[in-house]
């Protein structure tokens, strides 16, 4: 009891993706509330979510839920725009602990469109969900809303190949068309593609790229301090990362995307 009063509540907050994307969010959430205490899961086994059914990303949603809950988290944020479609609202239902969940940050795009025309770069998991559908039913009747769904880019951001030239040949490659038709905002709909929105920008100069890490760390804090779940002591968090294969070439492209060894286990 006397280390609770002192330091909060220090039991971990639960992340999880099918891969490297939703270190995207973590690493807000590092800034913002450095003191708290992280279990990233990488659902590598399984990776990519997008190219999956529902019914069989809902049932590791599940199990990782479980995995994480047995570790004794407090929170758990669903870090991947396919598994928040696929299985957020059913895992509120049945746990009994607070989940934050993504969605294409729809609602800004369109009202920071100056020509009510954007582009949506998500998987096709994310975008035949329900979540996306009702986001864009509520906020996107004025605006064209342009689709654009590649893997291939997934694959060289879970690989770490963030600094590779052949990156901003894709990018441009995917979404010329569609900038050219005068799409003035692209939104990023996979939490992977918040690591290459400075070459989004590089690539179309004047193009705002609008993602959600920032705002689900902030979300993240939020619910914290409002369930006061907060850790209130002032020593460095620790970061836990479990896979589910491959553990140490997941923390090689950890290296790649930026996170120094010394400060995960």
């Amino acid at each position: 009891m006397l280390i609770k009063m002192v330091a909060g509540d220090v039991r971990p907050i639960g992340i999880f993706d099918s891969g490297a994307g939703g270190l995207s969010i973590l690493r807000e959430v590092q800034k913002i509330a450095p003191h708290e205490n992280l279990i990233y899961f990488a659902d590598t086994d399984y990776f990519p979510y997008g190219r999956r059914p529902l019914p069989e990303i809902r049932k590791r949603a599940f199990a990782i839920t479980h995995r994480l809950i047995a570790s004794n988290v407090k929170l758990i944020v669903v870090a991947c725009n396919t598994a928040s479609a696929a299985a957020l609202e059913d895992l509120r239902n049945v746990f009994d602990i607070p989940f934050i969940g993504i969605v294409p940050p729809i609602k800004p795009s369109v009202s920071a469109s100056s020509s009510k025309r954007i582009v949506v770069l998500a998987t096709s998991g994310t975008l035949g969900g329900d979540l996306y559908k009702d986001v864009v039913a509520e906020n996107g009747a004025d605006t064209v809303i342009s689709k654009v769904v590649s893997e291939d880019l997934i694959d060289m951001i879970e690989q770490g190949d963030i600094q590779n030239p052949l990156l901003h040949q894709l990018v441009n490659s995917i979404l010329k068309q569609d900038i050219s038709d005068g799409a003035d905002t692209v939104v990023l709909g996979c939490t992977h593609f918040e690591f290459i929105s400075e070459v989004i920008k590089n690539e179309f100069l004047g193009i705002d790229v609008i993602g959600v890490s920032e705002a689900i760390a902030r979300q993240t804090h939020v619910v914290l301090e409002k369930e006061k779940l907060q850790k209130t002591d002032s020593v460095n968090g620790i970061l836990n990362v479990i896979t589910s294969s491959d553990h140490e070439g997941f923390m090689e492209v950890m290296l790649k995307l930026g996170f120094r060894r010394e400060s995960y286990e």
